[in-house]
């Protein structure tokens, strides 16, 4: 027994030793996440590569051998519950360049119900617009009130949705699309 635990840990420091020393992983930090956070590293195309659901609140610090990508221009995504933040990076040649004054923050769109009455908010710093789309299930899904909201930072919207049912909202603002599902 002793011989195999002298054996186990000989061979244990050899493999940290190695590691250590060898790995050329770049550190990536993200603080206050939450638990159910999604960080995804995502191509040129918009490709996803990579995606992890953070386990743990607090601090997140993981390392990732990025000179592994292919020269190119890619994205860290921090879903988190009402904003995605992302952080671009390039591949050059083994080399890997953040650019912290292209990191940006998209905050969703959040929708509740209440006495048959839908509200919507969004965070629009940069007064991007919003198009809003309400669709009611009925044998399939049926527009029922478009609009699109423009020159604003902060969106405050109420519908009233008049007949008992399943709806979806569509909400599209910033290059992406967000789905919600509700019944009323």
């Amino acid at each position: 027994m002793v011989t195999l635990l002298v054996t186990v840990i000989g061979f244990a420091s050899t493999i940290d030793n190695h590691v250590s020393t060898d790995i050329k992983a770049t550190v990536f930090t993200l603080e206050n996440v939450k638990k159910g956070n999604l960080l995804t590293i995502k191509g040129q195309s918009g490709i996803t590569l990579y995606k992890e659901l953070i386990e743990k609140n607090g601090n997140y610090k993981k390392g990732f051998d990025l000179t592994a990508l292919p020269d190119g221009d890619y994205i860290f995504e921090l879903e988190k519950d009402v904003e995605i933040k992302t952080v671009p990076f390039t591949v050059r040649t083994n080399t890997v360049i953040f650019d912290k004054n292209k990191e940006t923050t998209v905050f969703k769109p959040v929708t509740r119900i209440k006495d048959s009455i839908l509200y919507l908010t969004k965070l629009s710093l940069d007064r991007e617009p919003l198009e809003v789309k309400v669709y009611f299930e009925a044998g399939g899904y049926h527009l029922i009130h478009s609009e699109k909201i423009e020159e604003t930072t902060s969106i405050e919207r109420a519908y009233k949705l008049s007949n008992k049912g399943s709806y979806k909202i569509v909400c599209l603002t910033e290059g992406r699309q967000f789905t919600t599902f509700i019944n009323n």
